[in-house]
């Protein structure tokens, strides 16, 4: 082929930084480590570890089990874990929830001893525990159905922190979507003596088909209704997004986070620069599971799209990462990807 006469040549070769492996990696302007993930992890009141046939690769562990895998993730330098619980009990008021001796009281306690440095965040929810798979108590509607009671769900939810925050817990993250939920445990916290611990707010959670997986994993699938009630509209805007951060801020929220995060990368950039708080981007189960589920079927690299997921949270602002790939992608990062 004859070279293009020098007059036309590009005067602006980007390609010149992208040449090398050292190169590309000089330039690069989105960085990853470990320390940014916070692993989920589910454990469950039985003995063995449990496959989710939804999530490959992810368990439902016992204590013993439990222990193992936060050892595996502190050897890959993950310092933050957020456990999920599941009760053999559960009942209309999600009453396991809060026990001193709950299945999630009892992991905090256990993880902490034996890794007191770790950063536990806990779950505050009650979907777990109430025998109907919803976040808060039900009450007949005026069509003849049910609804969550927001205001009756705000002290258990409160208790359910404190309880959480007294067996060890770091963090606590409320997930229900209660309106006033954050202001509810603050102040709680606050009373009990936990003035301390910081109060990571679900701030933006939209009612996603994504978290089917999840479902299945932590068995609060709702038997009645669903949670669009209360959980946001995918079909919102930023307005409403926007509202909800800084109901949060002003409730006295320490930490901020967009929950699914893959299909709502332009809300987390907007929430990114609207408020200073540090930002969580939840990779939830079903963004997992499509992953996994393609890669099994050799459909694409899973390393490469994962961390290319990973890179985009982290563009759009995310400063932690919620994923079910941080023990896959923090190993991956060791190794010098």
């Amino acid at each position: 082929m004859t070279p293009l006469p020098t007059s036309s040549a590009p005067t602006a070769r980007p390609r010149r930084l992208r040449r090398t492996p050292a190169l590309r990696a000089l330039t690069r302007e989105t960085h990853l480590t470990p320390e940014m993930f916070i692993l989920p992890l589910f454990v469950h009141e039985g003995e063995g570890n449990q496959q989710i046939s939804t999530m490959p690769g992810v368990l439902r562990h016992d204590l013993p089990g439990l222990l193992d895998t936060v050892q595996e993730a502190a050897n890959l330098g993950i310092q933050t874990i957020v456990l999920f619980g599941i009760p053999d009990h559960k009942d209309a008021l999600g009453s396991e929830s809060r026990a001193e001796e709950g299945v999630i009281q009892r992991a905090i306690r256990r993880v902490k001893e034996k890794f007191p440095t770790l950063t536990v965040i806990a779950d505050t929810c009650l979907c777990e525990y109430t025998d109907h798979g919803h976040c808060g108590p039900l009450i007949p509607d005026s069509a003849g159905g049910w609804t969550v009671d927001n205001d009756a769900a705000l002290p258990l939810l409160a208790q359910t922190a404190v309880s959480q925050a007294r067996a060890g817990a770091d963090i606590v993250a409320p997930s229900a979507m209660m309106d006033g939920q954050v202001g509810a445990i603050r102040a709680a916290l606050d009373k009990a003596g936990f003035d301390h611990i910081p109060v990571m707010a679900y701030a933006v959670k939209y009612a996603s088909g994504y978290y089917g997986p999840f479902r299945e994993a932590a068995g609060s699938t709702p038997s009645i209704g669903d949670r669009a009630s209360y959980q946001m509209n995918p079909a919102g805007g930023y307005r409403e997004a926007l509202r909800e951060a800084q109901l949060d801020v002003d409730e006295g929220a320490d930490f901020l986070m967009v929950k699914p995060a893959l299909a709502y990368l332009d809300v987390l950039r907007v929430v990114r620069d609207h408020f200073d708080l540090p930002l969580v981007a939840y990779n939830v189960s079903g963004e997992y599971a499509m992953v996994k589920a393609a890669a099994l079927a050799g459909m694409l690299d899973e390393k490469r799209t994962v961390m290319e997921t990973l890179y985009a949270f982290r563009r759009a602002g995310a400063d932690a990462i919620m994923t079910y790939h941080a023990l896959d992608a923090a190993r991956w990062i060791k190794e010098g990807l």
